[in-house]
């Protein structure tokens, strides 16, 4: 089966792609770097879209994503929300949007699509232009966000602006962690946040507020979180020994993937981190998602991220990176004193870096990778952390 690439810079063609390989006999969709796959590469029957990872912390990796799991993820997601209309507020070119499209698709329905860049006025205009009714009855709204966007309308809320962030039904918001502080300011203005979890391997999120969707399982192995379910990818396109090593089948033939997460399950999921965000500090094991999992809870640092910078002395330890503003003077302090208290000493960050902006991959989460290299070449207000 052929691939055919798609220009994402207008939503319009990923959703007309989206409609053929969903819905009808067109060719699967190739999305994001995906689309400078050879002319030549050709995927299994059946295959809708192959999808390209951000990479915002690895390599990218293209992810054979079928009709079937697709339609199963978002059959699974129309089932636990209800039905109701879309907006597409996030890039057309990642799964959290395509699923967007096909839910919509599924519903029969065309999704809204914010048009421009993402702001609180070109979302609240989005939003106002959603307003429908079905027999008397107002048709619920839906849309999917990263918590980099909830911050900027929660932010514009709190300003005054009318946002019409309350409009919706409920707002899925996945990619990465949402704080509990962002969690708390996004309800008090009146929005209906369902926290998501899941990847691209598993056609988005399966997993809302810690509960598995329909037909999904969830087990935890060794520490590590794994999934199963209808909505799996296929692997990765062109390298066997990847699917084989993510994708795996259990005695009963049972097909499961690896997350690299971990984690606890007794019913709700609990995430604390990516098995290798760790670092070695003094011949300690540091986990920085469990580092910065604490920092959010400290009042204006709850946007922030923690990366690993190298130590003189230690080896390794870790930075704060944050947009520069009006932070008070002793907030590293604060930031320490409340990782020492959860975690213990060897896990204080070491620094604080101010950014003018966070920078950001094209799918709204953060990019890492630029935020380390920006923390190691400028340091920062320096503490005297590590394994002390």
């Amino acid at each position: 089966m052929r691939i055919e690439s798609i220009d994402t810079t207008d939503p319009r063609n990923v959703v007309r792609g989206l409609r053929g390989a969903v819905l009808g006999a067109g060719p699967a969709i190739a999305l994001g770097a995906a689309a400078d796959l050879r002319a030549d590469s050709v995927v299994a029957p059946g295959t809708a879209v192959v999808l390209t990872t951000s990479g915002s912390t690895g390599v990218p990796k293209s992810v054979v994503l079928s009709r079937s799991a697709l339609t199963s993820s978002a059959l699974a997601t129309i089932d636990h929300l209800g039905a109701g209309s879309w907006l597409l507020a996030l890039p057309a070119g990642y799964v959290a949007g395509v699923q967007v499209v096909v839910r919509s698709l599924l519903a029969g329905r065309e999704p809204a699509i914010l048009a421009g860049s993402f702001t609180p006025q070109t979302f609240a205009a989005a939003a106002g232009s959603m307003a429908a009714s079905v027999g008397g009855q107002r048709l619920a709204t839906f849309t999917s966000l990263v918590p980099a966007q909830l911050q900027t309308l929660v932010a514009a809320e709190e300003a005054g602006q009318d946002t019409r962030i309350g409009s919706f039904e409920a707002i899925l918001v996945g990619g990465q962690a949402l704080s509990a502080a962002l969690a708390e300011r996004a309800a008090a203005v009146g929005a209906r946040i369902v926290r998501t979890y899941g990847s691209t391997e598993t056609s988005g999120g399966c997993v809302y507020d810690g509960r598995p969707l329909r037909d999904v399982a969830v087990r935890v192995r060794d520490g590590e979180v794994q999934l199963s379910g209808p909505m799996l990818a296929d692997g990765y396109l062109g390298d066997s020994a990847l699917t084989d090593s993510a994708f795996i089948r259990d005695a009963d033939g049972v097909r499961w993937y690896r997350t690299g997460d971990a984690g606890a399950f007794d019913g709700l999921l609990r995430i604390t981190g990516r098995l290798d965000n760790v670092i070695v500090s003094g011949g300690i094991n540091v986990s920085l998602d469990r580092v910065e999992q604490v920092v959010r809870t400290v009042p204006g640092l709850d946007a922030a991220i923690v990366v690993a910078v190298p130590d003189p002395r230690w080896g390794e330890a870790s930075a704060i990176v944050v947009d520069r503003g009006d932070l008070r003077t002793h907030v590293l302090d604060e930031a320490r004193q409340a990782v020492a208290a959860a975690l213990g000493a060897p896990a204080r960050p070491r620094d604080l870096v101010f950014v003018d902006a966070m920078p950001l991959l094209p799918s709204g989460k953060p990019d890492r990778r630029a935020a380390r290299a920006h923390a190691v070449d400028r340091g920062g207000s320096t503490g005297d952390g590590g394994a002390a």
